[in-house]
């Protein structure tokens, strides 16, 4: 069974940062694109981030500047780097591994979700 494993869960206040980090396999790591996701409360599950295999990054708008998504592949690791943090950053966030295109059989794995919690 593949497993995404999330860490970096946390509290923190407006203005500080975090660091989000989701763990593994090589074979998963490696032909995926990796994403970070968030959910608030009352809102729908929104792309934040997202690094190819070949590290091609894109934000959303909400967080350009603000955070940074960069994998290791001696650790088959994904991170986010959060900084600057805004109450309305608020939310669950979920690691989401995303074959690459031509994989086949394709798969879309989720992490278990992390809370970050910004306070003003």
């Amino acid at each position: 069974q593949v497993q995404l494993v999330e860490s970096g869960v946390g509290l923190v206040q407006a203005g500080g940062s975090l660091r989000l980090s989701c763990a593994t396999s090589g074979t998963i790591f490696s032909r995926s694109t990796m994403n970070w996701y968030r959910q608030a409360p009352g809102k729908q599950r929104e792309l934040v981030a997202a690094i190819s295999s070949i590290e091609w990054t894109n934000y959303a708008d909400s967080v350009k500047g603000r955070f940074t998504i960069s994998r290791d592949y001696f650790k088959n690791t994904v991170s986010l780097q959060m900084n600057s943090l805004k109450p309305e950053d608020t939310a669950v966030y979920y690691c989401n591994a995303e074959s690459q295109p031509g994989v086949r059989p394709p798969w879309d794995y989720w992490g278990q979700g992390t809370q970050v919690t910004v306070s003003s």
